[in-house]
């Protein structure tokens, strides 16, 4: 079955989902507005599973199924962007989709993409559960290589800056898929202890770069969490288009 055809139905994709994993709907709130967001059950479970059975081959970690906290301060953040409505919207590297369908929930034309199978399946499912459809999709996209026929007014990604040789390929793509005008921008997210130094060394001399320190309470709608977050906002804005 396809998932990215709208034939797929939420039960359809949900079967494929449970045969592969053990899955669960946990409702995410962020900035008062609650989503159920369908991830693995037990991920220490998972993992034990994968490493039985990589036995003398790579264990493949599935990053793209963890919740990062720079996606909770990112999809808090894209609440806050100024008139959604009629705004294009591209999500990279994003993993279970948090930020894109926050993004939709709050009116923007929404792509959720990531190079995963697995990920766009749980996305697609999470933008069925959560009533999105007309405004959010999935679509798989290699940041490193693709050339997308759309501009969008906004690039999203969430902890996309861990390997350095991405970095040049990453900072072509967004020059190339943002909108020409004054407004549109990239944003970044990512724990402040992964600064990645050498890339916004590398594209200053395109962007005009913001960086933002904030901090948050992991879990904050629950009274008794204590864990503390620190993560960055990276704001990048085309200096040829300003």
């Amino acid at each position: 079955m396809n998932i990215f055809t709208q034939d797929a139905t939420l039960d359809d994709l949900l079967t494929i989902a449970r045969a592969k994993f053990t899955v669960a709907f946990e409702p995410i709130t962020i900035d008062g507005r609650k989503l159920e967001i369908l991830q693995i059950a037990d991920m220490s479970a998972y993992l034990d599973q994968l490493a039985a059975n990589a036995q003398q081959k790579q264990l493949v970690l599935p990053f793209w199924a963890k919740l990062w906290p720079a996606s909770t301060l990112l999809s808090y953040f894209v609440q806050r962007l100024p008139a959604p409505e009629g705004k294009t919207l591209l999500e990279i590297g994003a993993g279970l989709g948090l930020v894109g369908l926050f993004a939709a929930a709050v009116g923007f034309d929404a792509t959720i993409s990531d190079l995963s199978e697995d990920s766009l399946l749980f996305c697609r499912i999470n933008i069925l559960k959560n009533g999105l459809a007309e405004r959010a999709r999935v679509r798989k996209v290699d940041f490193t290589s693709d050339r997308l026929e759309q501009t969008f007014d906004y690039i999203l990604g969430c902890e996309v800056l861990y390997r350095e040789d991405d970095y040049r390929p990453l900072s072509k793509f967004l020059l190339r898929h943002l909108k020409t005008d004054s407004e549109a921008e990239a944003i970044l997210s990512t724990d402040y202890t992964r600064e990645a130094k050498k890339f916004f060394q590398y594209v200053e001399k395109e962007f005009l770069v913001q960086k933002k320190l904030i901090g948050y309470a992991a879990g904050k709608d629950n009274p008794d969490a204590k864990e503390r977050c620190l993560c960055a906002i990276y704001r990048l804005k085309p200096r040829k288009h300003q």
